[in-house]
Order: structure tokens, then sequence, then C-alpha cells
């Protein structure tokens, strides 16, 4: 049962004095790093992970001494992984080891597993697509209803195997089914689009009440997308027990030339992090758990999401390459089969070794994509830090990365 969201804070409310004296300092300091694009527009630096380094400290240390066990609400997982809600990441079985291997596998509870009794000729399909097809073959694939006794089904296979279960809806979908979700047994509700708003403003249709919906129900919800303070302070403030962050920047989005919108991951969680410290001391005490979600193709990556402020990071390409990944070394999301403004691909990772491999090693590849529980470790032990709230406090410098 999570705690009761606070009351509800007007979008020009400070907070607290330290939080006003941070928002003051904050302002200032985004007045003297803003860039002049031309006369009329000025923009804020942002970075991307490639652009940061982490500098190690005076102190090192042994790397079996290093914990990365993270706790949310009341859930310790040994990793801090959440597998992506993406059929090509996470099926019914692949959920169960990741659950067993200490981490938290999520659902797409408007995948393939919740429209097709048996997936498995589907999946193979959408991997033999030819590239001219695929797009609108995959739309016609999603096209079938999804169906609540599966979504029921398949969340009681899950339970069954005595590991936390996680569903994932997006937003849109999150009124129609989620009493179906919730009756099925979750520990864990995940609301995830694009991006995700706590103000999402309709002329046609009643828009989901976030903080409305999350007191009602009996579990803690993750939400997001979320790539800014503001949008990450407002999604707080609704009572998540979780905020996502990362817009536009997975291995399968096409958003950012779709659409043009794009994240930065190194800014944006930095960003989301100020919020989750704002906001601790707005409510006297709520800690909201920073998930980075997207851009994190290797070890390397998870580390310094780590180092910017995030509790933990929900992978997507990443476990897609395991030979046990549903996708068989192909990897989509859902803004691939959109109804009408695809901004996906079904993008080839390969298959390189079994989801334990990738998770502990041992790796026979030296280019971070095997053994990312290892590589975070290492890291950590090297600069000299013990579990991963302290290496949140690790020194970090701008090193724009140019290759080996």
């Amino acid at each position: 049962m999570h705690a009761r969201p606070d009351a509800p804070i007007s979008p020009g409310s400070g907070g607290g004095p330290r939080t006003q004296a941070r928002n003051r300092l904050t302002g200032r300091l985004d007045a003297v790093s803003d860039i002049e694009i031309g006369r009329a527009k000025r923009a804020r630096r942002a970075y991307a992970f490639d652009d940061i380094a982490i500098v190690p400290s005076r102190r090192t240390r042994d790397p079996q001494d290093v914990s990365v066990s993270w706790t949310i609400d009341a859930f310790t997982f040994d990793i801090p992984v959440l597998a992506a809600p993406m059929d090509s990441v996470v099926s019914p079985e692949t959920a169960i080891a990741i659950g067993k291997l200490g981490g938290l596998g999520v659902l797409d509870l408007e995948g393939v597993w919740t429209r097709y009794e048996d997936p498995e000729p589907l999946l193979k399909e959408i991997q033999n697509l030819k590239l001219a097809g695929a797009t609108a073959r995959m739309q016609a694939i999603y096209s079938e209803p999804i169906k609540p006794e599966l979504v029921t089904a398949r969340l009681a296979q899950i339970r069954a195997a005595g590991v936390p279960v996680a569903g994932a809806l997006s937003p849109q979908r999150t009124q129609e089914l989620y009493k179906t979700v919730v009756d099925a047994g979750v520990d864990m509700f995940v609301i995830r689009g694009t991006t995700v708003s706590a103000e999402h403003v309709s002329k046609t249709v009643e828009p989901l009440n976030l903080k409305k919906f999350i007191y009602e129900l009996d579990v803690p919800v993750i939400v997001g997308g979320a790539a800014t303070y503001t949008a990450a302070l407002h999604l707080m403030r609704t009572g998540a027990a979780g905020v996502l962050v990362g817009f536009g920047g997975g291995a399968a989005s096409t958003t950012r030339a779709s659409l043009g919108i794009h994240a930065p991951m190194a800014t944006a969680v930095a960003d989301v992090a100020g919020a989750r410290r704002d906001y601790l001391d707005e409510s006297g005490g709520r800690y909201v758990h920073v998930i980075a979600d997207g851009g994190l193709g290797t070890s390397g990556d998870i580390v310094k999401a780590i180092s910017v402020g995030a509790d933990a990071v929900m992978l997507g390409s990443t476990l897609a390459r395991a030979t046990d990944a549903p996708g068989g070394g192909w990897h989509w999301g859902s803004e691939s089969h959109h109804r009408e403004l695809p901004r996906g691909n079904r993008v080839e990772v390969g298959s390189i070794a079994s989801l334990e491999q990738i998770l502990f090693g041992p790796s026979t590849v030296a280019d971070g994509r095997v053994n990312l529980i290892g590589a975070l470790r290492r890291s950590m032990a090297t600069t000299g830090y013990s579990d991963l709230k302290e290496f949140q406090r690790v020194e970090v410098v701008v090193a724009p990365y140019h290759g080996a």
C-alpha cells in the first residue's frame, strides 16, 4: 500500500524555502548556460550519456563489497533493472526469468500476449518480415482486440512462478483495462507512454486523472516518460512511486525524426533527479524513484544514468539481444505499429548471449553489452562507492566521447 498523495499544489507553487532558493539559483544558472540559436531563439545546453564521464575518487573498493540492490515501495530487488514492456523483450517466461535473476520484468498488457492465445507464430512472423511491408503488417497484427481473460491468465502465470508481477498500459488504455489488471493481481502497475503528463488537455475525451487514479489504486504506480524538471515534479505530485525518464531515445524509436522531439538523457535524468530532491523537501519526506528509460545501450550508459541520479534503469534493446528474448534478435516497441503515425522501426539487434550472461556474465565481448551488473559493480568499486545511493554523488565531468 502506498502513501496517499499530497494535497493538490498549484503549478506555480514553489514548495519549501529550500526549494524556492534552489529554483532561484537554477533560474540564474540556466540564464548563464543558455546559448543563442539565432536572434529570436535561445536554448539550454543538454548532454547525452556520451557527453559525460565519471571521475574516480581517492578511495577504491572490492567489487564483491558493493551493493546494487534497490527498494521501491515494499519491494527490494537485487539489481536495479526493469525489463521494458515490449514484446521483443518481455514475455511471461522472460518476466519470470528476470524476476528470478533479481530484476523486474514488466509485461506489455497491450502486446501480442494479451491479444492472441498463441502469439509465438506471430512473433516469428514479425522477425521475418521484409522491410518494405513490416510496418503495415505489424499494424494489422496489433489491431486484434485485447482480451481481458488473457490479461488475467498471463499475469497469473507470472505470479505462479513466485516472482513480483508488473504490467504496463499506455495512458490511453489505462481507464479501460486497469480494473482487470488490478483484479488479476499485480505488485506494480506501470503507465508508460512516449510522454505522460499530469496535465493532459483534450477537447474531445475525458483525460486520465492521474492523482485520483493513483490514490484509488492499492498498488504502487510507476509513470512516464518525462524528460523535464517541471513535468516530473507534476507527476510526483500525483502520488506516483516512480517516474520513468526518457523521450525519443530508444534504439527502435524514430520519434526524433518523426516529431523533432528528443531529450538527451544525462540532462533529462539529472533534471528529474532535481525534481525528486525538491519534491522530497516540498512533501516533507516522500521519496519518488527515478528510473532511466532510453538511450541505455551499454553498461557504461547504465553506470552514467545512476551517476546523474537514477535509482534504476528500464532496459529494452539491451535485453532484446538475449538469445532467450522473445524478439529472436529483433526489437520493436509500441510506436512501431501505431495506427496513424508510426514512430518506430523493427530493428535487428542480434542475439549475443543468454539473459543471465547479459546481466551477470561471463562476457566474451569487450564493448559493454554483456555482464551489465558486473560492470556496474566494478565502476562503483573503482570510484569507491558501496551502494547506489552513494554512487549518485560521484563526480561527473563533461567529456564528449569521440570513439575508440
